[in-house]
């Protein structure tokens, strides 16, 4: 098993770098990796026992594979399969594709990563390969937005590095459960990287744009597994450090209420969906412990929804409230967002109940609050005009398959938790659900209230890795 693993970490790499060779092969070899990358995460999911490799020694490369890291690889997987396909028969270069393919390698490296180095590494090399994609289109606008994610994403980087380092000169190893002894400036810096890499809290507002800005293709991949490579460190580290947990719920309770509040007030669908991103990275630190199919469950969802969010004919609510679109696209938009709000027989409502099973009595009325805010704010494409003589313009010819794709493993998916149908839950998920419609009804769908933008201004989000940066020096020595 373990040459197995380090040949599937490899082979991403491998291909990619094979694609300038054979370009007229490109969209099958990305195809490749990303089943590849399904089989292998299956797998792990339904692996008895979790298991280690050791390859440096405290120097690293450690890696640790276990049922989390199966659910987050197979999050990658379906979401690089969904976005090849979306872009099979258009005109993108084999150099997109290049980096599509080292961006699942990096991302599959950052799952099973099990110390702060190779960490480090992985981090980095998902840092280039994003701002390439962002890039893509070479457009003034494009080059900004993907300069503005490099250059936040490396200060980041740089403050976790010093932690790193911190972490060693006081342990001897790079390995995760050294934070258990390192200083508390070490914990404070590399608990700012990740925060800020995986888009929580304050440090996160750099992501409604860069999101929202970049081509629909990219946007699902970064919403759907990019921002993961934040979190899952962080995951690991609550469970490798149980004194790190509390923590780690705390920031998740306020990424949460943060990011649907800016959900529920915003008037642009993508903006939409980039803050609700922020919540649901928030939720997956609620419960660190059980967060592996709510990353899947927010990946299959988030993805479909920005991929279907590029074919509406306007991305203001106000409009697309005055506008008819075609029945064949609400049909898929509604699954996607009734997953999201929580609705039964879809993934979402079982990650939610499983989540919801694991967390602190303090956390159940946050939680509660944002399940109502979710339905909210989906209530502005569940309620979109429709009408099946409409006619679809569809913008990628292979769209539908991609949808089709993404929305097969939101119903699938139920599988991996059945016990969350027991007769109880499913009255409290419909409760929220009917809360939050009739507060969109009565109350959202009158209220136009054009957010600003002044904290997600460039030096604003610099200033705000600042205050983070204080407030966790401040919560570490306690």
């Amino acid at each position: 098993m373990n040459e197995l693993t380090i040949g599937w970490v490899i082979f991403p790499f491998v291909v990619g770098f094979s694609i300038y060779l054979l370009p007229k092969i490109d969209r099958y070899l990305a195809i490749l990796v990303a089943i590849s990358s399904l089989i292998f995460g299956l797998v792990q999911i339904f692996q008895p026992e979790p298991y280690s490799l050791k390859l440096l020694g405290s120097y690293g490369v450690d890696l640790l594979v276990d049922d989390q890291s199966g659910y987050f690889i197979l999050t990658n997987a379906a979401v690089a399969i969904a976005v090849t396909v979306y872009c099979w028969k258009s005109t993108k270069s084999a150099f997109f594709f290049t980096q599509l393919v080292i961006l699942q390698g990096a991302l599959n490296a950052v799952f099973i990563c099990a110390d702060l180095i190779s960490l480090y590494v992985a981090l980095e090399a998902i840092s280039i390969a994003a701002f390439l994609l962002m890039t893509y289109q070479r457009t003034d606008r494009s080059i900004w937005i993907g300069l503005r994610y490099l250059f936040l994403s490396n200060t980041a980087m740089l403050f976790y590095l010093i932690g790193a380092v911190l972490v060693y000169q006081a342990t001897k190893s790079f390995d995760y459960s050294g934070l258990a002894e390192a200083p508390s400036e070490a914990i404070a810096l590399i608990f700012l990287g990740l925060l800020t890499k995986g888009g929580v809290f304050i440090s996160g507002l750099w992501l409604p744009l860069t999101h929202s800005e970049s081509e629909t293709p990219v946007s699902a991949m970064l919403s759907g597994v990019v921002v993961k490579a934040g979190i899952f460190p962080l995951l690991r580290c609550g469970i490798v450090v149980p004194d790190l947990d509390p923590w780690l719920r705390f920031f998740g309770m306020a990424t949460v209420l943060l990011g649907i509040a800016f959900a529920i007030l915003e008037t642009d669908a993508k903006r939409l969906l980039a803050f609700s991103t922020i919540s649901k990275l928030g939720l997956l630190l609620s419960a660190p412990a059980v967060a592996g199919l709510a990353a899947l469950s927010h990946g299959l969802v988030k993805s479909s929804l920005f991929l279907m969010a590029g074919q509406l004919p306007t991305r203001k609510f106000k409009e697309l409230r005055e506008t008819t679109i075609s029945t064949t696209l609400w049909i898929p938009l509604a699954i996607a967002c009734l997953s999201m709000v929580g609705m039964p027989l879809l993934v979402g409502f079982s990650s939610k109940v499983l989540l919801l099973k694991n967390i602190e009595p303090w956390q159940e009325m946050g939680l509660n609050i944002a399940a109502v805010g979710t339905a909210i704010a989906f209530a502005k494409f569940l309620f979109i005009p429709h009408d099946a003589a409409t006619k679809f313009k569809v913008k990628s010819s292979t769209f539908g398959w991609s949808i089709l794709w993404l929305l097969s493993g939101v119903v699938l998916a139920n599988g991996f938790y059945l016990d969350a149908y027991q007769v109880s839950n499913i009255p409290k998920a419909l409760i929220k659900i009917a809360i939050g419609w009739a507060l969109y009804w009565l109350i959202m769908k009158r209220v136009e209230f054009k957010l600003p933008r002044i904290f997600e201004e460039f030096e604003q989000l610099i200033g705000g890795m600042s205050i983070v940066l204080t407030g966790l020096f401040w919560m570490v020595t306690l």
